[in-house]
């Protein structure tokens, strides 16, 4: 698996399950009708923020990460990452892969942590690679996330130091 900086064309493989994913409501707090050119906005980002493509040996897309500064100012030394995992290619390490990715990213520019914000509570296979990789839950927002199935759910905030 390669993990490359992702590009504008790259958005037509990308597309099909950012919108499964953000549609089906269940990780993401993402208005879940949220169109093709606003999502493209949405995860597509510019430097000095960066988005990338995990690819197979073939360049299929199996996943996608954004990476970013989490605040701005004097809040700017914490990083922040989102993941998606084409679901055809879920269970193969590419998640982890992406993670990995983001936070050597975050070392290499010098941020002093990464955290994430909204990790929904129900989304135990997320919750437990992050743990895995030294992420802690700092707090949940109770009832913070509405989820199709389960109903208002927590939703974690996550942190790792670098």
């Amino acid at each position: 698996m390669l993990i490359r900086e992702a590009t504008a064309q790259d958005w037509n493989a990308i597309w099909p399950f950012f919108e499964e994913i953000v549609a089906a409501g269940e990780t993401f707090t993402f208005p879940v009708d949220l169109d093709r050119d606003e999502g493209r906005a949405w995860w597509l980002l510019s430097k000095p923020n960066r988005t990338v493509v995990a690819v197979d040996d073939t360049g299929t897309i199996l996943g996608t990460a954004k990476m970013n500064n989490n605040h701005h100012g004097n809040g700017s030394h914490i990083a922040s990452a989102s993941y998606m995992v084409a679901p055809a290619h879920a269970g193969r390490g590419v998640g982890r892969a992406l993670c990995e990715y983001t936070l050597d990213w975050a070392k290499t520019e010098n941020y002093r942590a990464m955290q994430f914000n909204a990790v929904v509570e129900t989304n135990t296979g997320a919750v437990r690679l992050y743990r895995s990789l030294g992420f802690e839950v700092l707090g949940t927002l109770p009832e913070g996330f509405l989820h199709p199935e389960h109903g208002y759910v927590g939703l974690h905030i996550m942190h790792r130091a670098l």
